[in-house]
This record gives structure tokens, sequence and C-alpha cells, in this order.
């Protein structure tokens, strides 16, 4: 025990990456620990992170705290520790008759103080548009956010998309005018998790004129959505029941969005939104199928008979194939990435902005040697003729 006390003299200090405790002596209960230097007014803390079920717990212990949390665990409850301070690594591992065992590997690299205080600054908690901390009504109601202003940890990444969602809102803002009414559609719109944002973000922090209307084919959805909007006073956000294809609620709109959208309906509101000449159209498509039933191709025959590879390229074709599109109907058209891969695979989103020409993509050439034809393409073709 005094070699591990030893150990952690050395290894909690402000050059500490982080400390994994794991191989819990029981099944039932905290899995794993994680440890890591944070600053706190100023006053070197450690936060200790427990790991019980789909549950997570969060602690502060200073410099001492933190050694008798850590000698306790081992003592009681896991079987091994893995620590890095500035390059050095430290093992420790516990034998089931107790036996301790502190390994030290690599060599310790120097830190400036300024230098570990600016990296601990690093650990503090990312700056959102919508903030930690600042209860938002309809996060709270739609289970984000705690009264008190707390992210739900199982829904932290549904936090972390909206916030994403709104950073490209804020790029294309210069687009629009305070002095307009800005008429936005959301097409598919669900629980709404991002129409409420939108709203939120652009009138109640922006201050912008807006009118939006989401538009969803479940009636129970629509009805929720309508209620929470009369309980926050979101007078120019209204929802109506039904689909994409079919709608003809409105005959000028600035701002397009269809999220998760399933297959082609992605593509009947991309026509609508070029129809209307929509100065912005943010999309991101959802399980494609169109151009996996379609594609042919000699060159790419050995890639394609595997489903899973010909499934993914044929998405990607299409959203490609969509973003030229838009391109030559006269927009600036990017393909960015909604959120990190590892949160969910319908990661990419289509961004443009009304641009100030058309453009020759070379698209009919592409689809032609894929030998595909899709549905945005013959609505595109229906609009011009």
């Amino acid at each position: 025990m005094e070699e591990l006390r030893m150990a952690l003299d050395l290894l909690l200090s402000e050059g500490l990456s982080e400390i994994i405790i794991s191989n819990p002596r029981q099944k039932e209960g905290t899995v794993k620990v994680k440890i890591r230097p944070v600053l706190l007014k100023e006053q070197l803390m450690f936060q200790v992170t427990r790991f019980r079920g789909k549950q997570v717990f969060h602690e502060n212990l200073d410099r001492e705290q933190a050694k008798e949390e850590i000698e306790a665990l081992l003592t009681e409850d896991f079987r091994q520790l893995e620590g890095e301070n500035r390059g050095k690594k430290l093992l420790v591992l516990v034998s089931k008759k107790g036996k301790m065992t502190v390994k030290w590997t690599g060599k310790q690299t120097k830190m400036q103080p300024a230098t570990a205080v600016q990296a601990l600054s690093h650990n503090r908690k990312k700056k959102y548009l919508l903030e930690e901390g600042i209860p938002v009504p309809f996060l709270v109601d739609l289970g984000v956010q705690t009264i008190d202003g707390r992210i739900v940890h199982a829904r932290y990444d549904k936090f972390r998309q909206i916030n994403r969602y709104l950073e490209f809102v804020e790029d294309i803002l210069p687009v629009f005018s305070k002095d307009e009414c800005i008429h936005i559609i959301d097409f598919g719109c669900g629980k709404s998790y991002l129409t409420f944002a939108l709203y939120y973000y652009l009138h109640e922090k922006k201050g912008y004129q807006i009118a939006i209307t989401g538009l969803d084919l479940k009636e129970d959805v629509i009805d929720h959505c309508s209620a929470l909007a009369e309980k926050y006073g979101y007078e120019a956000l209204h929802f109506e029941k039904g689909d994409i294809a079919g709608f003809t609620g409105a005959d000028h709109v600035d701002m397009v969005v269809t999220l998760h959208a399933c297959d082609t309906a992605t593509d009947y509101a991309l026509q609508k939104a070029v129809d209307w000449g929509a100065r912005v159209i943010l999309s991101v498509p959802c399980c494609q199928h169109e151009v996996n039933k379609q594609i042919r191709n000699e060159a790419l025959a050995p890639v394609l008979k595997y489903g899973l590879i010909r499934e993914r390229m044929s998405a990607l074709l299409t959203d490609a194939i969509r973003a030229d599109l838009l391109e030559e109907h006269g927009y600036d058209t990017q393909i960015l990435e909604f959120i990190d891969m590892e949160h969910t695979p319908k990661n990419i989103l289509i961004r443009a902005v009304k641009g100030r020409g058309k453009k020759d993509t070379g698209i009919q050439r592409l689809t032609e040697e894929l030998q595909v034809h899709t549905t945005l393409q013959k609505l595109f073709e229906q609009t011009e003729s």
C-alpha cells in the first residue's frame, strides 16, 4: 500500500491525463471509475466519474480525498488502475489474494505551470449555443434537461446534436435580415427537438422575425407539439399533419428543413424547396434505397456484390447526386458531418444556400455511368419542362 501511495503522489497533479480504474470484483454496482484533473475557482481538483449500469455519477475531490478514494477502490472494489501523467504511465494490478503490483513505464516530460493551467482550462465544459446549466423549457419537457438545467446523461447526444444543428444555422444567418419575416418549413418534424430549438434560437435569442411550420404524418405527434408550442407562447410556430409530397400549404418559403425524412421523401422536400426558390436548405437524409435498387456498374461490380458496402456506397452516391443537382439549380451546396459517426450513422447534412447562377456539375454523365435515375432528377426535369 505504501508503494501505491508514493505512486499516487506523483500521479495526482496538474499533469495528469486520466486515471481509469476497472476490472470490478463484483458484477453488480460500479463497473468503472475515471478520474481527471479540473480547475475549479483556480483550485486543482479531481473529478471522479463512476459508471453504474446506464447511469453516470460525478464528484469533485481535492488531492488527499482523491488519494483516499483510489486506495479504497483498489482495496475493496477493483483490481486494476491505469493512469498517465505527462507521458509516464502507471499500472496497478491487484491479485485475487490482494497482492498489489505497481509498475511505471515511459519517461515523464516537463510541463510549465502556465501550460498546465491552460491544459486544465481546456477540460472545462464546451461552450454551446444553448448552454449547459441554463434551463430551456422545451429541452426540459422533451427530457433533455432537468428543471435546474443539467443535461440528462442518456440525452447528452441529443443535446450535442441540437447545438451542432444550431451551429449550421448560425453560419447562414447573414442570408437573412432582421427587418423581414423568415418563413421556415420543417418537413417530417417528428418530436420537433430541432424545430423548437430553431424557433427558440432564432426568435428568442437572436431576435429574428420568423414563422415556422412543422409537418409530420403522425397526428398524436402533431397534437403534442402544438400543445407545447402553445404552452411556451411560441405564437409563430405551427404544426400540421400531412406528407411532404402532397403539401400545398405555402406559396413562398425562405428556408426548408428536412431531417431524417425517409428515402425519396427527402427528394420531394428538396424539389419543393427549389420550386419555392428557398434561400436556405438544410437536409439530413435517411434510409436511402432507390439508388441501391438500381445501381449497375461493371467496374464497381467486385465492390457492389457486398450488401453492406453496396448500401453505404448507394447512400453516399445519392447524397452526392442531390448536392450536385442543387448546384445545377443555382445553390452553393456543401455536404457536412452533422454529428460524430459514433453517435449516429445518419450523420450527413446537405446545406444549400441560394447562389448566383447555374453550375454545370456533370451529374448527368455520372448517373449515366452508374446507370441510375433518381426521383429528384425526375422531379427537377418535370419542373424544367
